[in-house]
Order: structure tokens, then sequence, then C-alpha cells
């Protein structure tokens, strides 16, 4: 006699912070150092510090920066499924606005591996998110 089905266990809620952890903002920095001056750069931090908190989907984010997708197996998108699994919060993400007539993609500036996690409890998951414009 086959046994009978189980119903799909729903994916955990992603539970978020408030605000971002006072260590995601240097790593924003180190990242946005890559693409801009010091000078612009201390500039998007200071802006990053006071933003509003909004939401975007997990699937718009990926999209809007142009990055892949990270597999479960990679070591820290797997280390924020394991938070997500135990319910611990994740901080906001940091984002640079990209622009839509020069082509330049979203730049996550902080928490690109947080948005895969995310993506793959649910690729409909707000995610809380800083979002600031390149000056």
């Amino acid at each position: 006699m086959p046994k009978p089905k189980r119903a799909p266990q729903p994916a955990p809620a992603v539970a978020w912070l408030a605000a971002p952890q006072p260590h995601d903002f240097p790593a924003a920095a180190a990242y946005l150092t890559l693409l801009a001056p010091d000078e612009q750069v201390s500039t998007l931090i200071e802006a990053l510090h006071t933003a509003p908190t909004t939401r975007h989907k997990a699937k718009d984010l990926l999209r809007a920066s142009r990055l892949p997708l990270l597999d479960m197996q990679n070591v820290h998108v797997g280390s924020d499924l394991a938070k997500i699994a135990a319910g611990q919060p994740l901080s906001p993400v940091l984002l640079v606005r990209g622009d839509l007539l020069s082509g330049t993609p979203l730049h996550i500036a902080d928490g690109y591996h947080r948005v895969c996690a995310s993506y793959h409890t649910d690729e409909n998951t707000d995610i809380p998110c800083r979002l600031v414009r390149a000056r």
C-alpha cells in the first residue's frame, strides 16, 4: 500500500532586523571603493546611514542588479539559509540605485548573499533595503 503523500512544508518566513548592523557599512564601503573614488564612497555611506528603509522583492533586486543567483551550496548563502531556518533575523541590504538610461545596474553594496538566500526561500520575499542614489 503506498504511503500517503505529505503536503509540502511551507518555506520559513525570513525575519529581518529593523536596521543594518554596524559592520554592514564598512563592508559596503569596501565594495564601493572598487567602483568609485573615496570621496564619493564616503558620501554614499553617509547617505546609507540615514536613508529610509524600503522593501523590494528578492527577484527584482537580482534582476535590477544583473547579478546571478548564487546556489545554496555557496558557503555564505548556506549560512544565511541556516539563519533563516533557525528564525534568526537578517540585516537589511544596502543598495546604490542604478540608472536605466545609461544602463548602469543596481549595486548591492552589502547583502548579496542575503538576497540570494531570501530568493531560495521565496523569490517574492520582501527585503528591507536602504537605497541611495549615486551622486
